[in-house]
């Protein structure tokens, strides 16, 4: 089974918020590069990338894996987007907009998922 990822929203829709999280992150603390700032960028780019693996596998069991993998990196860069929230490294407007691009990611991967 292999789809055009880069026609899948999901993936689209992940592409666009890793691109965004790394803009964000750019005003990070530089004592953050190897820190949370690295952590955040890795699991924002681990979402795109795990549609995308997975949207390449051969059978779609393993298609859904990857899904779900994905899943759980936008659950662990959601909880990292509150964190750096919690201690002023981002705005009050930069929250509100990645969490929700954050949210929104993880309902179309879910309805994506029960849709398999």
């Amino acid at each position: 089974m292999t789809l055009p990822y880069r026609d899948l929203i999901i993936w689209q829709k992940s592409f666009a918020l890793a691109s965004h999280i790394y803009k964000v992150t750019e005003t990070f603390p530089i004592k953050e590069i190897y820190g949370i700032t690295s952590q955040i960028r890795r699991a924002a780019v681990s979402v795109p990338s795990n549609i995308a693996e997975g949207s390449k596998r051969t059978t779609k069991k393993d298609f859904i894996h990857f899904l779900h993998v994905a899943l759980g990196s936008c659950a662990e860069l959601e909880t990292q987007m509150l964190l750096v929230k919690e201690i002023g490294y981002i705005t009050p407007k930069q929250s509100t907009e990645t969490l929700e691009n954050i949210e929104e990611v993880m309902k179309i991967l879910g309805g994506f998922l029960k849709g398999m």
